[in-house]
């Protein structure tokens, strides 16, 4: 009985450590590579606050965009990878820091499609569009709102038209990557009737599919079949080349 147990002890310590390496996958980087599916995808997590230049609170939840950078090149790079799946909560945070992010997604070859949960704030809006198809849950929300900063503020024109200048960059980008127009987007982003002591808006799920600033309402499993479709198309186009 004894040699029994020490058997089953060490085939579970086995199991523990070889699927340790998800784990820290995970724990380390909110990501994980799934390979069990009818296609390997890789699930990207943004959550929480887009962590830029400048260190946020211990207690706040972030994504460090040192970390996801070298992730999507490496996504982008490898050839086992076949799609890019991004599951996005976050708060908003640093501006260049999640634009960053949101250029890199929309530059790659690879097939990718974002899921909005919860919400997509602020620069949230970028990172959601950027992708090749996005989707969001009809309990989610994306809220709107021009840029903001903290810290010290100089009270000149200059600071005014550099505020203007990286509000531009956003709304140009969120309009090249989605259906929304740039009229819109900036009336939805300027509203004073909605938020109590804030200017902006906040668009749940249906409304941010009317209004053309996401593609289309769903959940996981809808997320997953486009993106099985879509990797299918990609990899017969690749085909159709090499025959031509």
């Amino acid at each position: 009985m004894k040699e029994e147990e020490t058997k089953d002890n060490s085939q579970e310590n086995n199991d523990q450590n070889s699927a340790s390496p998800e784990l820290e996958q995970i724990k380390d980087l909110g990501s994980i590579t799934a390979r069990k599916g009818k296609h390997i995808i890789h699930c990207l997590t943004i959550i929480g606050e887009i962590e830029g230049h400048i260190i946020s609170p211990a207690q706040n939840k972030t994504t460090k965009y040192e970390h996801v950078i070298p992730q999507l090149v490496a996504i982008e790079e490898d050839p086992e990878i076949e799609g890019l799946l991004i599951i996005l909560n976050t708060v908003g945070g640093d501006v260049e820091a999640g634009l960053a992010i949101a250029e890199l997604i929309a530059g790659m070859h690879k097939p990718t499609v974002s899921l909005v949960l919860g919400g997509g704030h602020s620069i949230g809006v970028p990172l959601a569009v950027a992708a090749k198809k996005s989707f969001i849950v009809p309990s989610a929300t994306m809220t709107i709102h021009p840029v903001r900063m903290t810290g010290l503020v100089l009270g000149v024109p200059q600071t005014l038209n550099y505020f203007a200048r990286m509000q531009d960059r956003i709304t140009n980008f969120v309009t090249m990557n989605s259906r929304i127009t740039a009229d819109r987007f900036t009336t939805l982003m300027m509203n004073t009737g909605e938020l109590v002591t804030d200017v902006g808006s906040v668009l749940n799920g249906e409304m941010a599919v009317a209004e053309g600033l996401i593609d289309e309402l769903g959940g996981l499993s809808d997320v997953v079949e486009c993106l099985y479709q879509m990797i299918e198309q990609h990899s017969e186009s690749k085909s159709d080349e090499k025959t031509e």
